[in-house]
C-alpha cells in the first residue's frame, strides 16, 4: 500500500522535538510505501547525528519554508500558504497514493491534503494535533469575526470529507464528535512516548547529568518544552521565586525555547534558583525527566487548552517522574485517577507553590506516584503500540 503524509514538520530524534511521527512512520514502513511531503524546517535544527533522518523505507518531498514559534502571525500565516501550495503540487505529482495521511497543525496542511484526495480520488484520514482553529483564536491571533468564521467553515469541511479522524486526546475526540461527526470515524490515538528512548535514561547516566550541571545535592523541578506564549510561564517564574526562600535546595530547569526565553534569562539573572538550560535532542530529554523531583505541565487557563496532549507529559511518566497539571481536562483527570501527578490551577503561582513545597516534604508519596505513572505509560501510551493503532486506520481507510 501507498501512502501519502502531508505533514509541515518532520524531525527525527536528533532534534529538540517530540518526533511523533518518526516513530509512528518507522513502524508503518516496514510493510507499506511510504511518501512523505514535508519542509526542511528542522534538518538545521538537528542537535546530534546519530539517528538517520528520514526511517527506512519513507520517501521525502521537502519544501524550503522557513517557520519559527518565535514568528508574528503574517509570517506564520506566509510560512503556512508557501508549504500547502507546495504540497498540493507534488501530491499531484508523485504515484498515486491509497491513502493519504494529513497532519495538522497548521490547518492548512490538512487543507492540502484532503484537496489532493479529492483530485485524485483517493481517501484521506486527517490527524488532528491542536484544535484549529479554536487554538489560535482563543490566543488572539484572528481577530476578525469574518476570518474566524471561514477558518471554522474550513475546519468542519475537513473534518466531513475526511474517511477517519484521529486525535490525540480524548478532549479533542469530545469535541470532534461535538460537531456531528459518527463516533466510528473518531479515533482517540495519544500522542505516547518511546520507550525505547526512555530505557537509555539509566541511573548511572542521569548521576552523570547532575554532575556535569553541579546539581549534587539539589533538587529539581523541570520545565521543558516550548517557552510559548499559552505555556503561563511568568507564573512559573513567579512560583519560582516564591519558593527559592522556603525551599533553598529547590532548583527550577527552564528546558526548551520559544517567546518568553528572554523573559526567562531575566528571572534566572535574578534567582539563582532559576536556570535555562538549552533545547536538548529527543534521546537525551528522557535523562532530564529522570533527574527530576517533578516536572510541570503548564498551560494557561483557556478551555481549548485543556484538550492539549503534551509530549513532556508521557515522557515524564515513561521515566517514572511525576508530573503537576495545570489543565483541568483529561490530564487532570488522569493524574489523579491513576495517581501519578497533581493539578494545580492555571496561572496561580502561590496554589503551584504550596503544592510543590507540600510534595517535597512526602518522599514515598512521590515515589509512588512516579511508579504508577511509569506503569500507565508503559500500558496505553507506548508509540509502538500506537503505530500500530495508526496503520490500522490507514489501511480501513484505504480498503473503503
Amino acid at each position: 500500500m501507498h501512502i501519502a503524509v502531508f505533514s509541515q514538520y518532520h524531525t527525527n530524534p536528533d532534534c529538540p522535538a517530540t518526533s511523533r511521527h518518526y516513530s509512528l512512520l518507522k513502524h508503518i514502513a516496514r510493510t507499506h510505501r511510504i511518501t512523505l511531503i514535508t519542509t526542511r524546517t528542522w534538518e538545521a535544527q538537528r542537535l546530534t547525528q546519530q539517528y538517520p533522518w528520514l526511517p527506512d523505507g519513507v520517501e521525502m518531498r521537502a519544501a524550503d519554508v522557513a517557520y519559527d514559534n518565535r514568528m508574528g502571525v503574517a509570517r506564520r500565516v506566509l510560512s503556512f500558504g508557501k508549504y500547502a501550495a507546495y504540497a498540493l503540487k507534488e501530491g499531484l505529482k508523485i504515484d498515486k497514493p491509497d491513502v493519504i495521511w494529513g497532519i495538522s497543525t497548521p490547518l492548512t496542511a490538512a487543507w492540502a491534503a484532503a484537496q489532493v484526495a479529492r483530485w485524485r480520488r483517493v481517501p484521506w484520514v486527517f490527524e488532528v494535533q491542536d484544535l484549529w482553529p479554536s487554538f489560535p483564536i482563543a490566543m488572539g491571533a484572528v481577530p476578525s469575526k469574518l476570518a474566524q468564521e471561514r477558518l471554522f467553515a474550513l475546519e468542519r469541511g475537513l473534518y466531513e470529507s475526511a474517511q477517519h479522524t484521529v486525535t490525540l486526546s480524548p478532549d479533542m475526540t469530545d469535541y470532534v464528535r461535538g460537531l456531528g461527526l459518527p463516533e466510528s470515524k473518531v479515533t482517540t490515538i495519544w500522542n505516547g512516548t518511546d520507550l525505547d528512548l526512555a530505557a537509555q535514561a539509566t541511573a548511572e547516566a542521569t548521576e552523570a547529568l547532575r554532575t556535569e550541571y553541579n546539581l549534587i545535592g539539589r533538587r529539581v523541578v523541570l520545565y521543558a518544552g516550548t517557552f510559548g506564549r499559552a505555556n503561563d510561564i511568568p507564573a512559573l517564574i513567579a512560583t519560582a521565586e516564591q519558593l527559592a526562600p522556603r525551599l533553598p535546595d529547590v532548583v527550577w530547569l527552564f528546558m526548551g525555547h520559544g517567546f518568553d526565553e528572554p523573559r526567562l534569562r531575566e528571572a534566572a539573572d535574578r534567582c539563582p534558583a532559576i536556570r535555562v538550560v538549552p533545547p536538548q535532542p529527543r534521546h537525551e530529554v528522557f535523562k532530564w525527566f529522570r533527574l527530576a523531583e517533578v516536572s510541570v505541565v503548564s498551560f494557561l487557563g483557556l478551555p481549548v487548552l485543556d484538550s492539549n496532549s503534551p509530549a513532556k507529559f508521557y515522557d515524564s511518566l515513561a521515566v517514572g517522574t511525576p508530573v503537576i497539571v495545570t489543565n483541568s481536562g483529561w490530564t487532570r483527570e488522569l493524574v489523579e485517577m491513576h495517581r501519578c501527578g497533581w493539578y494545580s490551577p492555571a496561572s496561580d503561582a502561590p496554589a503551584l507553590a504550596t503544592r510543590i513545597a507540600a510534595m517535597m516534604q512526602h518522599d514515598e508519596q512521590r515515589h509512588a506516584a512516579g511508579e504508577a505513572g511509569k506503569r500507565v505509560a508503559h500500558e496505553a501510551f507506548n508509540r509502538e503500540q500506537l503505530a500500530i493503532q495508526m496503520q490500522q486506520i490507514l489501511e480501513k481507510a484505504a480498503a473503503q
